[in-house]
């Protein structure tokens, strides 16, 4: 209750510099927390997409199975980054990435795939897999921005309004505490808000960064991966 009174009171005292740099600060922490959460759904979304398409994956007997099926790849990065390889192979194989009736029947008669195929197989994993780590890490900007930029700008409000303060109490020719406390407390309130902001946000930038880049390793291992279970299908064939 003293906290919430003390900050109403310094709002309340606050210069109209110092009120608009807390509405800044406001639209800061806004955009901080719904990216934030939207990263974070986005996140258990990934995470439990591609738990269910390496299941999927690793349990298929042929290593185009899955993409066979004409099933979506969904929101999995890995199922993605598979899809991208399977059709750059299968137009290296039959001349035709298309699902249709015929394309397992071509597949089955198609002869081995090249050295040099098969690296444009891989360069289209890596592709997918450059495309998904963007994804994954678009808008953390802003979370960057609010962790430096937000105690920078409540800095700002606060020096401002010393100055507006002192600059009164000399013109009204009053040294008093009295006189000085409305307006230093007023001029104190755009750093803690400021301060407020860039806390959570850096928590939340920090296990996001975390988080991403732990997905951004296994996506690479699994385009790894996939890689070796085309190469040992497909390149060895009579």
């Amino acid at each position: 209750m003293l906290a919430a009174a003390g900050i109403l009171y310094a709002f309340q005292h606050s210069e109209p510099a110092g009120k608009g740099v807390l509405f800044c600060l406001l639209l800061g922490s806004i955009f901080s927390w719904s990216v934030i959460w939207s990263k974070w759904t986005q996140l258990n979304t990934v995470v439990r997409s591609t738990r269910a398409f390496l299941k999927s994956f690793r349990s298929a007997s042929e290593p185009l199975e899955t993409y066979l099926s004409g099933r979506p790849p969904g929101e999995s990065p890995q199922a993605i980054i598979y899809y991208a390889g399977a059709k750059e192979l299968c137009f290296h194989l039959t001349g035709s990435s298309t699902v249709d009736s015929t394309l397992a029947a071509r597949l089955s008669t198609a002869r081995s795939i090249s050295e040099t195929g098969m690296n444009s197989v891989r360069t289209a994993m890596e592709r997918a897999v450059g495309e998904q780590s963007l994804k994954l890490e678009s808008n953390l900007i802003l979370l960057a921005t609010a962790v430096s930029g937000a105690p920078f700008l409540g800095l700002l409000g606060t020096v401002w309004g010393v100055m507006d303060a002192f600059s009164g109490i000399a013109m009204a020719g009053q040294a008093s505490l009295a006189a000085m406390a409305p307006g230093v407390s007023g001029a104190l309130i755009t750093t803690v808000v400021g301060l407020l902001v860039a806390i959570p946000a850096m928590f939340g930038y920090n296990f996001l960064t975390t988080s991403i880049r732990s997905q951004n390793i296994q996506m690479e291992n699994f385009a790894a991966e996939c890689a070796a279970v085309f190469e040992h299908r497909f390149t060895h064939r009579s």
